[in-house]
Order: C-alpha cells, then structure tokens, then sequence
C-alpha cells in the first residue's frame, strides 16, 4: 500500500469544523468507554489474568487501532475470543508467554495483512454475513444472563428502566446518547437510595496508573517460539476474522467503505503495542462498536481514540465513581444493543418465503455454529463452506447434455451446457449411449465452460468408452481458456 493511500483521510477531519459531529463523538467514546469496563474485566476472567490486563489492552488497542486502523468508528478492545484462544497458554505456561504470544500473534497479522488475507473477504456470502450479524446479537444477549440470574430483585426494574429510557429518551432529544443518560440516571438512583445491587466495582479493582512497556518475561529460545506459536497463529487468524467481519458490517451501516487491508495491518500494529504494555491483545468489538456506531451514532477515528482515552480516565480519576456503575445499567445497554444488531428482517415469515431453502439452511448453520461454539471465526467458516456445497449443487444441475442424430444415421451430437467442475462433471460420463451411438460422436461444448481438471478427465473417460468400441469423437467449441485447460491436460490425469 502506498503512502498516500495509507494516509488517506488525514486530511482536516469533520469534528474540527463541526461542533455537533465532536459532540457525537466525544460522547459516545465516553459510552464505549463505560461499556468497556465490565467486559475487559470479565475477559481477564476467561484468560485467567488480572483485571487490570484486559483494561490495559482495551485501552492500547482502541487508542492505536484508531491511529492505524482501516475502519473509521470500528472499536477494537480485548474480547472474548482472544481470552479462549490464549487462556491455554497462561494457565500451562504463565503470564509472560501469553504476552510473547499477543506479540507474535500482531506479528502474523500483519504478514498476512501484506500478503491480502483480506480479500477472501470477498469469497463470504450474504447468508454467511447475515448469520454472523445474528448469532453475534445472539451472544451479545446471552453474555448478560448471568447478571440477570441469582440477583437481587432491584436489578430487574432498573434493567426495565433503563430499556425504557433508551427507548424513549431519543424522542425528546439526540443530543446526549440516551445510553449515556440511561447509565448516569440508574447510577444516581442506587447510590442515592442505596440500593444494593451488584456493581463495576464487584467485577474487580480498577487499575489506579497507567501501564508501563516492557519485554515479556520469558526466555528468548526456539523452544519459546515453538510454544508460542500456535495460539499466536490462532489468535492472529481469529482476530482477524472478527474484525474484517465487523468492518464489513460498519461498512454496510455507515453506507462507507474502508481499507479491509490497513485493518489488517493495524490490528496486528495494535496488538504488537498491546503486547509491550503488558495486555492481554485483543480484535474488534461487535458490541462496542455497535454502540459507538448504531445507538450513539459516531463515525470518525476520534470517537474509538477516546474510547480507549476515556478508558483510562475513568478507572485512574474517576475510580470511585464507576465502581459504583450498577451492573444493570450496563446490561440494559446491551440488551439493546443486542436487539438492535439482530437482523430481523431475515427471520421474518414474507422473507423466509421468498428466500431459497439453501440460503436460509446457510444462514441457520453459521447462527449455530458461532452460538455452539462461542467462536464467531468457526461459524463463519463452517457457514461459508455450507455456502459452497449449496452453490455447488445448485450450479452442478444447471450442466445438461442433449443428442441429436444426423438424417444419415452416422453421426451423433450432443450439445453439453452449463458450467463443467467437480460436482457437474461427476455425472457427465453417464450422460452418453456408448453402445447404440453410431460410430461418429461430436460433443459440442460451446454452450459449456470447463472449470477444472474433473472435467477434462470425465471427457477423457467419455473418449476411452467411444474408443473402446471402436467409435471416433470431436469435441468442438471450446472457448479460450476451456481449449487452453483441455489441451494441457487431456490424457495426462490417468493414472500410472
């Protein structure tokens, strides 16, 4: 990528010129901000690291990634996913190889990043894309229940209150992020009236400085790379995925498009500084991001920088004061969150009408999967491989041969069209009368296009079973590339 195009949108940015925009933005970063807190703390839990590591790396990342990132408004913090990949690691091999392995895992992305990983971006469907948008809003809700089981009953009113609030707040006004108000309003109400429910502060200890860079404390050798390396490799492709994902996802949102390739590059950057302040890395936030960019309504690169600086502030200034953030406020936000990345138009009974079977089926696979799982990378695989097999049964039945027999009786043609691979050429050998054809056959493939190297081997078997009867063919009307192909590998794939 050049330079120029890695700069690309430096030039003067719009919150500068217009108050409103740097309202939008300051204020939803400080939303982020607030939501972020309880789940770092919560995916520290998962890795097995202290509380103070996932708000560290929350706070590298969105501050870095929103200097080198490819997605404008994208939140990147420490997730859930990376926490499963690399909690192994820490609790066989401890604290300093999970860092070495954050390290090597930006490393990898950013080799892949160069190599164009991002393009395959391009080979997931809408039905995989869809089930992706859907299980994630899936697993967003499902993250709350545990705040929501085995509580004090207060919790579940100010849940209701705080859904209440964002759902009518907006209709008085859009200048304060009603989430934000939401939050504020519940805080205010417990701690005046002393309500005792669980709060941030029960989640764990703020950090009271700011993190310092170091190298991690393991032994520089082959062995500690071996070790390393595959949760490192995991992690990078994990990360990578979530986020391009969630990128293409804001695209869709923001009506915009960004740099799949920069992103890939900046997370690895992320999470290379990540590793040197001692956090615990970390990929793009669904959740997060969704309220920075859906509820609270941000757009630019200030509102993820502030995102992670808000992070900061509010565990070393306002300590205190956030500790006493009522859990069930923050559920209500993502509650609604959730609701709201749910597409719901897919699951709606006019469009599981119209919709073919197959990609309904696809969509349906990659919801179970991620939800299965937990891990939104093995959905979308699982789900674009679905997707595959699904294509490849419907274009396999789109290949058809006809015959027509010459007046004279001495020769036979069959016109063959359609799109000859793997799967539509399985079934071509079948498609000739080897025995009652007369001793001319021509197979006319100018209707056809052949893909791969089953087909030229199914028209070989088709010539070997005319020749083994003593009858001549002509394959006639190959285009370009199919003339080039047959003509490369006709007799060269029987075997020795």
């Amino acid at each position: 990528m050049s330079p120029s195009a890695w700069l690309r949108g430096s030039r003067r940015p719009s919150w500068l010129s217009d108050p409103k925009v740097l309202r939008t933005e300051v204020l939803g970063g400080l939303v982020v901000a607030l939501a972020l807190i309880p789940e770092a703390i919560s995916f520290s839990i998962i890795a097995g690291v202290d509380p103070a590591v996932g708000l560290f790396a929350s706070f590298t990342m969105a501050v870095t990634i929103a200097l080198v990132g490819g997605r404008p408004a994208m939140i990147s913090a420490a997730t859930g996913a990376v926490a499963l990949v690399i909690a192994p690691l820490n609790r066989e091999h401890g604290f300093g190889y999970l860092v070495a392995a954050v390290i090597l895992a930006g490393v990898f992305q950013i080799v892949l990043g160069a190599l164009g990983v991002a393009k395959l971006m391009r080979f997931v469907p809408r039905s995989v894309m869809v089930g992706f948008v859907n299980s994630l809003a899936i697993l967003i809700f499902m993250a709350q229940v545990p705040e929501m089981t085995d509580v004090p009953w207060p919790v579940y009113p100010l849940i209701a209150a705080g859904l209440a609030m964002m759902v009518f707040f907006p209709r008085l006004t859009t200048v304060v992020p009603a989430p934000l108000v939401s939050i504020v309003i519940l805080t205010v109400i417990t701690v005046a009236a002393g309500i005792a429910v669980p709060t941030v502060g029960d989640k764990g200890d703020l950090p009271s400085s700011l993190p310092v860079p170091g190298l991690p404390d393991v032994p520089f050798t082959l062995d500690t790379l071996t070790t390393v390396a595959p949760f490192a490799f995991a992690m990078a492709l994990v990360g990578l995925m979530e986020s391009l994902m969630t990128a293409k996802l804001v695209d869709d949102i923001t009506d915009t498009r960004s740099s799949k390739t920069r992103e890939s590059v900046g997370q690895g950057v992320a999470n290379i500084v990540t590793g040197f302040f001692g956090g615990m890395g970390g990929c793009a936030m669904i959740g997060q991001t969704m309220i920075n960019v859906r509820v609270s309504g941000a757009r630019t690169r200030l509102s993820t920088f502030l995102a992670g600086a808000f992070l900061m502030v509010l565990c070393i200034v306002f300590g205190p004061v956030v500790s006493d953030i009522p859990m069930a406020a923050l559920v209500a936000v993502m509650v609604m969150v959730s609701v709201a990345t749910f597409d719901w138009h897919s699951i709606a009974p006019r469009t599981l009408r119209r919709m073919p079977l197959g990609e309904t089926v696809v969509m349906l696979v990659t919801v179970v999967c991620v939800v299965a799982t937990h891990n939104l990378a093995i959905g979308v695989v699982v789900g674009s491989i679905a997707a595959m097999v699904v294509f490849a049964r419907r274009v396999a039945r789109l290949a058809e041969v006809t015959a027509v027999t010459d007046p004279d009786g001495g020769t036979v043609v069959y016109r063959v069209t359609g799109e000859l691979f793997f799967a539509s050429s399985n079934e071509l050998v079948g498609q000739f009368s080897y025995g009652t054809d007369p001793d001319r056959v021509v197979i006319d493939l100018s209707a056809a296009h052949i893909w791969d190297a089953s087909s030229v081997a199914a028209l070989d078997a088709v010539e070997t079973k005319y020749a083994q009867r003593g009858k001549t063919v002509e394959i006639v009307g190959l285009n370009e590339p199919s003339a080039r192909m047959h003509k490369t590998l006709s007799g060269e794939l029987a075997g020795g």
